[in-house]
């Protein structure tokens, strides 16, 4: 029996069981930890496979149309059933009574359409319930009421005309109740009276069209914090009548975006006088005019949203009262009909004075003509203020345009996309609370002097990428030593060559980018002093023939000192040279990008510093070869690696290395079964290189160690071979010659066995005379050696088979004459080779001796015979010698293994 299949049949068996279950329910649902997901499989029933122990069950997108509570008496353990997007026109009571833990219910976009006061009943645990799209048209009686520990109601975009939800009063532990897109008209007291015990964080009513705000409606609700008519079309009027309902509400956040709010009084938010409101929302409402003394009834608010309005004027009355307000939102609130200067929107000077405790102010994306000198003034808290895309003549920064922020602790100002084309002297002077100043994407074009950041004191970033074009000077930034990022990107850089550096103040800088200026001329002084700096962009310039060998003075090592870089960017720069020390210094780096290049060969020392590299980019260039010199140091504790898209050779001295890591390695690399192709040779062109087969490449492994043994070692290995090849014979023959006449043949003597032969002789037909001529004089030669030979000692009238067999077991050893004739003989190989085998395992022999007339490799041996050299000892295997002077040792060696024990030890 072949117990090797029948062990890969138990095995296979064994684990058909749970091969079974992972197909029934794999196929199906996606089970992963306690969490099952059988959306999207066009199911019409609850599956019944899956792990009992699951808590979270996604049944979305299916072709359900109830959910049997009996289906789910396996799923006990579950806390959240998402039923969205079926069919289910009804549920029953016994569900919750099957799923005793369930806290989350969705069944939104289905077709419920009834609640009966039993529906919920046994739903004690439920803190959230989504009904939203479905057909619910009306709530009768009182469905919720056992909804004890319910947190949300989703109710939305259903049919109902009324927020009454119940008779008696319930949900006590509620705090957001959605009934946005239904079609509510009217809000009423008496519809809001079962939520008296409630606290409701948001009430959102949201996309109604509510006509009316009944006395009181608001006072039936226990506490309500937060409440949202977005897109409702209120209009002023309602609104006012709005905010008279909230009077006297524990009413804090109110969203009123998109109600077509285009005006405020001082009478519209009159009603939120006795609230403590901190949030409100105005955005999206064409709002145009805001009158004087609009917000003065909000003396608790923090959050203003004012974004994508149309204000036309805002005077210095329009924000009073507001003297809390810590975040005011103004993008896109001003109109922007024309760019006529009697059509731009009016800030009056001191409009801002109220809100003294204003500290983030956004008005990007207006069309403001220009600053005022009292513009901001007032705003002693701003920290933050955003002016992007702001203003339409804001061309020229001088000493005076921020004079209104003199006395605001600002910490951060935005002026990106405003067209600014020059910075004067002291520009930025009254800023000097300034961290981050942020001068991106203009028209700036100059020579910065230096005296533009004079009085930034604490700048900490400065943003100048995409503008027009900056000239450098050695004082360009002097005066701001505090410096820690400069993005210098895209700026037309001029004069960097020049000595000291223009960066050499900035000695606390930690990122630089100078990138996509087309840097020609540097020296190595740039970067000399920023000893800190750990980012440094220089990817897209033109940097190639600054690390060539030809270059005048040689090459320019720029990078020298960077002993804190992490991060260097050096992408698209036409380098087709790297020199060898250039990374020498830089023992922190943890990533580099030397990708889009012209990179073939790199110095093999080039990484041998880089113990911290996490991540190398060298996509693109013209690398054909990935040594074990060269890039063992960089991949030795590599995270991500990018070496798509290089003409790789193919060839074991190229790749044979780089094909072993790719295949051992943890490192995360990209689309490496498609970009990562041979290039050449040619008959590997277009192959993933991931599949190149290395095993031929392992055969030149020996070779490789060879060459590496000591010259004096190996003249003296190669002496003793040849010696022992030429004259070994002789020194074996002269040794066993003296061993056997000082200790005799003993070993036969010591075997109690009684064999009639010495030896029985397979050979094939064609090798009989050869036999004869050897074997016969070494009997008559020695009278107690009796060789048994087919012609002469099988018995007369006894089948061929049996007698082969018998001769075999009369025999203390059996000799293989092995020649090609015998490989080929089909009695030798079928029957003569096994019994002799057989006889050897059974009684656990070493009885088998080969002599060689030709040369024989092992494994032809192996084939035709099932045997190789390797299962005998040595001196039981024999090679007839050429040479006649040799034969008289052949003898003796023969009689050395006709003599040796037979037992195994």
């Amino acid at each position: 029996m072949n117990w090797s299949l029948l062990c890969h049949i138990s095995c296979f068996l064994g684990l058909l069981p749970f091969w079974i279950q992972c197909t029934s329910s794999a196929n199906r649902c996606a089970v992963w930890h306690e969490v099952a997901d059988c959306s999207h499989l066009k199911l019409t029933q609850i599956p019944d496979d899956l792990p009992a122990n699951i808590t979270v069950l996604n049944l979305t997108h299916n072709q359900l149309r109830k959910l049997p509570p009996a289906n789910f008496t396996r799923y006990s353990q579950l806390t959240i059933l998402d039923a969205g997007f079926n069919s289910i026109s009804k549920l029953e009571s016994e569900l919750c009574q099957k799923l005793p833990l369930l806290e989350i219910l969705n069944l939104q976009h289905n077709e419920l359409s009834q609640l009966s006061d039993k529906t919920f009943i046994f739903c004690r645990n439920l803190t959230e319930l989504h009904l939203r799209y479905n057909l619910i048209h009306k709530i009768q009686n009182n469905p919720f009421k056992d909804l004890k520990n319910l947190i949300k109601l989703d109710l939305s975009h259903n049919g109902l005309s009324s927020t009454k939800l119940g008779t008696q009063l319930q949900l006590e532990n509620l705090q957001e109740l959605l009934l946005s897109s239904n079609k509510i008209h009217v809000l009423k007291r008496e519809e809001l009276d079962f939520l008296g015990n409630s606290s409701l964080k948001k009430l959102e009513l949201s996309s109604n069209q509510i006509k009316e705000f009944s006395p009181g409606c608001f006072h039936a609700i226990g506490k309500l914090f937060g409440l949202s008519l977005n897109n409702a079309q209120l209009g002023p009027s309602l609104t006012e009548n709005l905010c008279q309902e909230l009077s006297n509400t524990s009413i804090q956040t109110l969203s009123l975006s998109g109600t077509q709010l285009y005006r405020t009084s001082n009478t519209t938010f009159a009603g939120l006088k006795q609230t403590n409101l901190t949030v409100l929302d105005l955005s999206y409402n064409g709002l145009n005019a805001i009158g004087n003394d609009s917000f003065a009834w909000l003396p608790h608010l923090e959050y203003l949203f004012l974004e994508y309005n149309n204000i036309v004027h805002l005077s210095s009355r329009s924000f009073y009262g507001l003297f809390n307000v810590r975040y005011l939102n103004l993008r896109r609130s001003f109109t922007k009909q024309s760019n006529s200067l009697a059509l731009l929107p009016k800030i009056d000077d001191f409009a801002f004075q109220w809100l003294t405790c204003l500290e983030h102010l956004n008005m990007d994306d207006n069309n403001f003509p220009g600053i005022k000198s009292n513009m901001f003034t007032g705003l002693t808290q701003l920290r933050y203020l955003s002016l992007s895309n702001s203003f339409t003549s804001l061309q020229t920064l001088t000493n005076k345009t921020f004079v209104s922020l003199a006395h605001s602790p600002l910490l951060m100002l935005n002026l990106t996309k405003n067209k600014i084309s020059k910075i004067e002297m002291g520009a930025f002077s009254w800023l000097g609370h300034l961290k981050v100043l942020d001068l991106g994407i203009n028209d700036i074009g100059q020579e910065l002097t230096g005296q533009e950041w004079r009085g930034l004191e604490n700048i900490v970033e400065i943003y100048l990428s995409y503008n027009k074009y900056l000239q450098l000077t050695s004082s360009s930034f002097a005066l701001v030593p505090s410096l820690q990022q400069l993005m210098l990107r895209r700026v037309a850089l001029k004069n960097l060559d020049s000595s000291p550096s223009p960066f050499r103040p900035l000695a606390n800088m930690t990122i630089l980018d100078l990138s996509n200026n087309n840097i020609a001329n540097i020296n190595d002084e740039l970067l000399e002093g920023l000893d800190r700096l750990e980012i440094l962009d220089l990817q897209h310039n033109n940097l190639a023939r600054l690390w060539k060998q030809a270059n005048p003075g040689g090459p320019v090592n720029f990078l020298k000192g960077l002993s804190h870089l992490h991060i260097l960017n050096l992408e698209s720069n036409g380098f087709d040279e790297i020199p060898a020390e250039v990374f020498k210094d830089l023992l922190q780096l943890k990533s580099i990008n030397l990708g889009l290049n012209n990179l073939n060969i790199l110095p093999p020392s080039i990484f041998d510093n880089q113990a911290s590299l996490k991540s190398l980019n060298l996509q693109k260039n013209l690398i054909t070869s990935v040594e074990k010199d060269v890039f063992g140091p960089a991949f030795r504790n590599l995270s991500n690696l990018d070496m798509r898209f290089n003409p790789f050779d193919c060839t074991c001295e190229s790749i044979a290395w780089f094909v072993t890591w790719l295949n051992a390695t943890h490192t995360n690399i990209s689309e490496l079964s498609s970009h990562y192709l041979c290039n050449t040779p040619p008959q590997y062109h277009g192959f993933p290189v991931m599949l190149f087969d290395i095993s031929p490449c392992k055969d030149s492994a020996p070779f490789k160690l060879l060459f590496m043994i000591n010259t004096s070692i190996l003249l003296s290995f190669i002496f003793i071979v040849l010696f022992i090849h030429f004259e070994g014979w002789r020194i074996s023959f002269y040794w066993n010659v003296l061993v056997h006449r000082a200790l005799g043949f003993k070993e036969m003597d010591r075997q109690p066995e009684q064999f009639d032969y010495a030896a029985y002789i397979i050979h094939a037909y064609e090798d009989r005379d050869w036999v004869w001529e050897n074997f016969s004089p070494m009997e008559e030669q020695d009278q107690t050696l009796r060789f048994c030979l087919e012609e002469r000692d099988f018995q007369a009238g006894v089948l061929e088979l049996e007698a082969i067999v018998n001769s075999i077991k009369r025999s203390r050893k059996t000799i293989f004459v092995v020649t090609q004739h015998l490989l080929k003989d089909p009695l030798c190989k079928r029957f003569k080779v096994h019994q002799a085998v057989q006889k050897a395992i059974e009684q656990n022999l070493d009885s088998i001796i080969l002599i060689f007339l030709e040369e024989i490799p092992d494994y032809k041996l192996n084939h035709a015979l099932c045997l190789r050299r390797g299962m005998f000892k040595s001196h039981c295997i024999l090679n007839w010698p050429v040479q006649k002077e040799r034969k008289n040792a052949f003898h003796h060696t023969l009689q050395v293994a006709l003599g040796s024990r037979n037992s195994v030890h």
